[in-house]
């Protein structure tokens, strides 16, 4: 078992004289250097074999020239929830906004998420008002 003094302590490097931060690794600086000038004749080419019918070049031109989805702002009528009673009509407006495709399955089930957490802290808030009143009616 090792003793205590060779533990490192929290924030501090097990190789201080280590790479220093930020540094690029030899492999990327070598492969950086022999594509260099090249990159513009590779692009072309990857372009003209997905244009050819070549399905992983295909892949690798879309997916730079695509960016990943992001969540998107969103806008429908959404019914104030201040007590667990205006629940059910919240979550109809909810139910028609998928039905009439103003939000996806996936929006919905998002926003249903954001909707339960609302509802858990005004159970949360209402159960400690009754509580406090139980107190107050026993003093």
């Amino acid at each position: 078992m090792p003793s205590e003094d060779t533990h490192f302590e929290p924030g501090q490097s097990g190789n201080p004289a280590g790479r220093p931060r930020g540094s690029r690794n030899r492999s990327t600086l070598a492969l950086e250097a022999i594509f260099e000038g090249e990159a513009e004749a590779l692009s072309r080419r990857a372009i003209e074999m997905a244009l050819e019918g070549d399905g992983p070049a295909m892949k690798l031109c879309l997916d730079r020239l695509l960016s990943p989805r992001r969540d998107r702002s969103i806008t429908f009528d959404l019914t104030v929830i201040e007590t667990a009673a205006d629940l059910p009509r919240a979550t109809a407006a909810l139910l028609q906004a998928v039905s009439s495709g103003e939000i996806t399955p996936s929006e919905a089930a998002d926003i249903g998420k954001a909707v339960s957490a609302h509802i858990d802290a005004i159970t949360a808030a209402d159960l400690s008002r009754r509580l406090a009143d139980i107190e107050d009616a026993r003093r």
